[in-house]
């Protein structure tokens, strides 16, 4: 199967000097704290880039002006819903304690706030709640889940992250409708009770680089976090087409998106009451790896049709168990179907197109690293013809394939 390597390329802009821009913003918003405080910083998200910097950075602000500074995990049931996990997920996006310059306070423990406003239970943890003031720290993009004016970011993470499981159970149970409808009204009702002071909001470009930082009140949170999205949505990076035979994702992983793959890049959200996105149609997908950073939490892998058995044998049950039965969405935790290798998986997608004997100069196969990666991509001759005038041609006529029936396009 050969195929060809090609430069895709976005309209981008970045943040040269991270720590600059963290000094900066934070300039006018540090009068809210007072010296000998405790302040609890809340963070976790994956895939976000330069996160370990951003969050040394505030630690270092707040250090600076004679509060005292704690890190702790605000990622609902993810990390195996345990708080060892969830300081192993910490570790692996480079925050530490010994690095970041401050202690980490882990453990499940929630505060359950009394309220008769909403229909569901709403929880704090425990380490924030006890703490003089919050600071939560998220990228705002596009959810993976559901549509709205607020998805993935600031909002969602102080209700199902700081929330801890209990906060990710509570609004899982009503399924969609409770991340759409539910989360951005809980949200509102911790921030106007005052449970989080300060906001720090992370937008990316589409080669996944800082584009922007915004240190927010309390009371801007909801309002800005919906101009923000906007703003991630026109950054998101993309596929060149919207037909596509086969797609081959070389990894997937927790560290890449909260499902493994991005649903809005693949076009797949498997969810029982959400209709399926009518862009891109792709018929097959194949998914070879497991990135190490996922621990065996191979949430996504039932947005493919096969994996392989490398996948397969990394898969972690108990850690899937748990991130789907909180998220509720049972599709994304089925097993594909199982291939010895790479090869053999996707050779046996496009055997079950239907297509009788393949014709390679016709098949619109397209193959990735993953789905926060798009800018250098292989594409089979067809797919190129379409977009030869939109990119750059780096390598012609490449077989992806080793000896072994793996892939190596992006080894190096």
């Amino acid at each position: 199967m050969k195929l060809h390597k090609v430069k895709v390329s976005f309209d981008f802009k970045k943040i040269d000097d991270i720590n600059l821009t963290v000094d900066n913003e934070l300039k006018s918003k540090l009068k809210i704290f007072k010296q000998g405080e405790r302040v609890a910083v809340a963070c976790g998200s994956r895939g976000i880039n330069n996160l370990d910097k951003i969050v040394k950075r505030v630690i270092d602000n707040l250090k600076a002006i004679g509060v005292h500074p704690f890190i702790i995990p605000a990622m609902g049931s993810h990390g195996g819903a345990t708080a060892q996990g969830q300081i192993e997920v910490l570790e692996s996006l480079g925050i530490t304690q010994e690095y970041i310059g401050a202690p980490i306070i882990s453990n499940m423990d929630t505060v359950k706030i009394k309220q008769k406003k909403l229909p569901l239970d709403i929880f704090i943890a425990k380490d924030a709640y006890e703490a003089d003031k919050t600071i939560i720290i998220n990228r705002i993009k596009p959810h993976t889940d559901f549509h709205g004016d607020y998805e993935s970011g600031l909002l969602k993470m102080s209700v199902l992250g700081l929330g801890k499981h209990d906060g990710a159970l509570s609004v899982h149970q009503y399924g969609a409708k409770g991340l759409k409808e539910y989360m951005p009204k809980v949200a509102k009702y911790l921030i106007e009770k005052k449970y989080i002071d300060l906001g720090i909001a992370i937008v990316e470009n589409p080669y996944d680089e800082t584009l922007l930082i915004k240190a927010l009140a309390a009371n801007e949170i909801v309002s800005e976090e919906a101009k923000l999205l906007k703003i991630a949505k026109k950054n998101m990076p993309y596929l060149p087409v919207n037909e596509i035979d086969l797609l081959i994702i070389e990894r997937q992983g927790k560290n890449i998106s909260g499902t493994g793959v991005d649903p809005n890049i693949i076009g797949r959200m498997k969810i029982p009451e959400t209709p399926e996105p009518k862009r891109p149609s792709i018929k097959r997908i194949v998914v070879t790896d497991l990135t190490k950073e996922s621990h065996g939490n191979s949430v996504g892998m039932g947005f493919a049709d096969i994996i392989t058995k490398k996948f397969f044998d990394k898969i972690d049950l108990k850690a899937v168990f748990e991130n789907v039965s909180t998220a509720t969405f049972l599709e994304r935790g089925k097993i594909p179907l199982v291939a010895q290798t790479s090869r053999q998986a996707c050779e046996t997608a496009l055997r079950s197109l239907g297509f009788g004997k393949i014709d390679y100069k016709k098949i619109r196969i397209i193959y990735i690293l993953d789905t926060l990666h798009l800018s250098e991509i292989y594409v089979s001759s067809a797919i190129l013809k379409e977009i030869r005038a939109k990119v750059e041609l780096i390598s012609k006529d490449v077989e992806i394939f080793d000896q072994q029936g793996e892939l190596n396009g992006f080894k190096n």
